[in-house]
């Protein structure tokens, strides 16, 4: 989220955890959020909720597993440190490159706090073992049981030493496990824990949730574009029309792989690849519907090559649904928008898998975890 929207969110709470992720709004407008004193009020504001017992210490290690339902959708996964050595060694692997700014602000904004504030959203192959023993800890009445704002319901149980022991025997048996999101965070912890080295003790792990991946729900991550040479909305169905087949639709959410809804002119058309380039045999990547996206519509019609960098294209995220691309084309400022059929968690681990990384923005999990359950300091 932005500084404004984080603001806005905290505004008049005092117990937000968002003064301990995102101290800046605590600082007066316009301030320079990578600032010293940024950094520094985090902790502050970190150190003040124990002393007031906002956040109260457990008095010994445990496992826990955190359940979340929006909407039918519900994932239910374990709440441990995972190893910043096995991350290292790509036993923790992942599918997304960092941007070296934002992996910047977080590493020292983890050392300064002396703390994981935010847990790193992992997966793995389902494990039928591991989901028995979650479906029997489960039975049990939760510690937390909430609906939060959004109306996601959180639920929070502590384990005791006998299912964390059954946890980490049958986890030992898993190959691997995957960064969903949180791939800065966990580049961060790994910094700090080189920084760190042989200076304290606890740093050597990193805060996870981890989740098997037949509960992973992805959503599309859609794209806004600003047409430089300023076609009319004909002009750009008809170059469209060049590389599928397009017609109009009442639903704007594709339905398949290798098509698109394509929103212009006060409509929603279905844009569909033709065959000779909807698939590939060149790896993982190039066959992801964002890749094909990329390749097929926004590099050939509209120029965008670099779409971290280029200031015609936006990203909207499958949550804000089709009503929000309608809206920023409506206001002028977008061309055309365009929704995407969504990466699912078996193409991710198969990119992962090769060693390979997605296109920028090519996932969006919901629900997100929520910020301020657990904290893991060292």
């Amino acid at each position: 989220m932005s500084t404004p929207q984080a603001r806005a969110l905290a505004d008049g709470k005092p117990e937000s955890f968002l003064h301990v992720t995102r101290p800046e709004i605590d600082l007066p407008v316009g301030a320079d959020v990578y600032s010293d004193e940024v950094y520094a009020r985090g902790r502050a504001n970190l150190l003040q909720m124990v002393t007031e017992h906002q956040l109260v210490q457990d008095q010994e290690p445990k496992l826990y597993i955190y359940g979340q339902r929006m909407g039918e959708h519900r994932q239910v996964g374990v709440v441990a440190c995972a190893s910043v050595a096995e991350y290292d060694q790509d036993l923790i692997l992942k599918h997304e490159k960092t941007r070296p700014d934002k992996e910047n602000d977080r590493t020292r904004h983890i050392q300064e706090l002396g703390a994981h504030d935010e847990p790193v959203f992992l997966t793995y192959r389902a494990n039928e073992a591991i989901d028995a023993i979650v479906a029997q800890a489960t039975a049990a009445k939760p510690v937390y049981d909430f609906i939060s704002d959004d109306g996601v319901h959180h639920q929070l149980w502590v384990l005791d030493d006998g299912v964390t022991a059954k946890l980490v025997e049958s986890f030992a048996a898993v190959p691997a496990l995957y960064v969903a999101d949180g791939h800065h965070r966990s580049a961060a912890a790994s910094r700090v824990h080189a920084e760190l080295l042989g200076d304290g003790a606890e740093h050597d792990a990193f805060l996870t949730v981890i989740f098997p991946h037949d509960q992973m729900n992805i959503l599309p991550y859609n794209r806004v574009v600003r047409d430089r040479q300023e076609r009319s909305g004909s002009e750009l169905l008809a170059v469209l029309a060049e590389v599928g087949d397009l017609r109009m639709v009442p639903e704007p959410a594709p339905t398949d792989p290798g098509t698109f809804g394509v929103y212009v002119d006060d409509a929603w058309y279905r844009l569909t690849l033709h065959s000779s380039d909807e698939k590939r045999a060149d790896g993982p990547v190039a066959n992801l519907d964002c890749a094909l996206c990329q390749d097929r519509i926004l590099n050939p019609i509209f120029g965008i090559t670099d779409p971290r960098r280029d200031e015609h294209i936006g990203f909207v995220g499958g949550i804000h649904g089709a009503a929000e691309l309608e809206r920023r084309v409506k206001s002028g400022e977008w061309s055309i928008a365009l929704y995407l059929y969504p990466t699912s968690m078996v193409q991710v681990m198969a990119v992962s898998d090769a060693g390979e990384v997605m296109p920028p923005k090519s996932t969006w999990f919901e629900p997100k975890l929520r910020s301020g359950l657990f904290v893991h300091t060292f």
